[in-house]
Parts: structure tokens; C-alpha cells; sequence
């Protein structure tokens, strides 16, 4: 006899969440007062489940907590997210510092939800655009992320895939990211690995030369023959300067015969 699947728990419908108990968090330097809803906050996060729902409190106790090294904007926005569960597609790309912050407080809060939502927040706003992550979004993920976050992944790939279509090369300040950050570059690798791309649909320098190849080779070709014109020039110099002296030479010889003469 097979057992049946599990079956997931039902997703709590948000009037079951928002019960008379409240909480008051403090957020950012000012002390940005916020009264939200204990069930709620605490359903969507670990985090504040383990803060709020201590072993051995009371229930009316430890209702307040402060968190001043968050920013209130992205903030702002984790509490509309929290109550509606719906994330805003920024107009423009200066908007997305805050959907960048929102996303890392839903990697330390714990929030599943909210990664999975802001992602697909992050990369919708991408595609509309037809543009890509900007070197300073890739840093900044970098240096607040470990190497498993799926915000990593997505901004990986979607620098490894610009890399390829760019008809104009790598970029400049990309080529010195890349030169500078070793495992941003091995990361981008692998995520082309992913792609799986079948081996006839991959140039095969063994094969026959690639463009690039042939761009390097014929550039040394010109170096050639720019050094070549200049030994000639060097050449023709010193073959000049040599006729000149052996006029002067002749010059001497003869003056020499007419003094001996006189």
C-alpha cells in the first residue's frame, strides 16, 4: 500500500492573523514607531517568533523590540508586503535600493515569502526594462549575502547571460570587477555551466579560429608591420648618415692634396 503525499499546511488567510495582540517595534536611528499585528508578524517570520514567542514568557510581556540598524523606507515597504503580500514594481532602477534591503531583511528575518516575492519583484522590474543588474547592485549583494542566496543566483546569471549577448565585449569596469573579484568570475561560470548549452552551439577554438582570435592576431599583424616601417626608416637614416660622412671624408682627402700641392 502507497502512502499518500503529505500535504502542506494551509496557508493561514490574513483575518485569522490579525488578532487584538500588537506589538511595538522601534526601527532606524529616529525610532521610527510601528504597532503591527503579533499572530501576523510572527506567522511570517522566525525571527520574530522567536523574540515575541520566547520559552517562559508571559503573555503580555516582551512586546517591544527595536531595530535601529534597519532604514525605514525598505521597512515601509516590508509592512505593506506583511499586510497585503503584494510588493510595488519600481518606475526606475534608483528605486530598487530599497527592494534590495527589503530582500535582505527577508533573508535574516527568515521569511521565505518575502525572498521568493522581492526576487520576483527584482526581476520583473529587469525585464520590463531590458537591462541588467549594475556593478554596484552585484557588490552590494555580495558583500551582505553568503554564497547559497538565491538573490546571488539571480544577479549572477543574469550578469552571465549580458556577458555572452554583448555584441561590444565585456565592459570595462566589468573586466576590472572580474580581474579584482575571483569568485564573482568563477560564479559566472558556473552559472553558464547551467545553461547547458548543447557543445555544437558553443565556438571550438580547436576547431577553427574564433573572432576574437582572429581580431588579436591580425592587431599583432599591424603592430608588424608598424615596427617593420620604422626599422626601415631607421635603416634609411643610417645609410644617409654614412654617404654624408664618407662626402666629408672626400672633402678632407682632397683639401689634403691641395695644401700638399701648395
Amino acid at each position: 500500500m502507497t502512502e499518500s503525499p503529505k500535504q502542506q499546511p494551509r496557508e493561514k488567510a490574513i483575518h485569522e492573523l490579525l488578532t487584538h495582540s500588537l506589538v511595538d517595534l522601534y526601527v532606524g536611528p529616529e525610532n521610527t514607531h510601528w504597532v503591527l499585528h503579533e499572530r501576523l508578524l510572527c506567522y511570517r517570520s522566525k525571527f520574530f517568533s522567536s523574540i515575541f514567542y520566547k520559552k517562559g514568557s508571559k503573555p503580555e510581556s516582551n512586546k517591544t523590540f527595536g531595530l535601529p540598524d534597519e532604514d525605514d523606507a525598505p521597512f515601509r515597504l516590508f509592512v505593506g508586503w506583511l499586510y497585503s503580500s503584494q510588493i510595488p514594481i519600481p518606475s526606475k532602477e534608483s528605486n530598487l535600493t530599497d527592494l534590495y534591503d527589503l530582500y535582505l531583511m527577508g533573508e535574516k528575518w527568515s521569511i521565505s515569502a518575502l525572498v521568493k516575492d522581492t526576487l520576483d519583484a527584482i526581476r520583473r522590474f529587469y525585464r520590463a526594462t531590458d537591462t541588467y543588474p549594475s556593478l554596484r547592485r552585484v557588490q552590494y549583494i555580495y558583500a551582505n549575502t553568503t554564497s547559497d542566496s538565491p538573490m546571488r543566483q539571480l544577479l549572477v546569471g543574469s550578469i552571465a547571460r549580458m556577458l555572452v549577448v554583448n555584441q561590444e565585449g565585456i565592459p570595462s569596469h566589468w573586466d576590472k570587477a572580474l580581474v579584482h573579484n575571483g569568485q564573482l568570475a568563477v560564479d559566472l561560470i558556473r552559472s553558464m555551466q547551467d545553461w547547458h548549452v548543447a557543445g555544437d552551439q558553443v565556438p571550438d577554438p580547436r576547431v577553427e579560429a574564433t573572432d576574437a582570435e582572429t581580431e588579436k592576431v591580425e592587431a599583432v599583424e599591424r603592430l608588424e608591420e608598424q615596427q617593420d616601417g620604422k626599422a626601415r626608416e631607421i635603416k634609411q637614416g643610417v645609410n644617409i648618415g654614412d654617404r654624408d660622412l664618407s662626402e666629408i671624408s672626400m672633402d678632407n682627402d682632397s683639401d689634403s692634396t691641395l695644401h700638399g700641392d701648395a
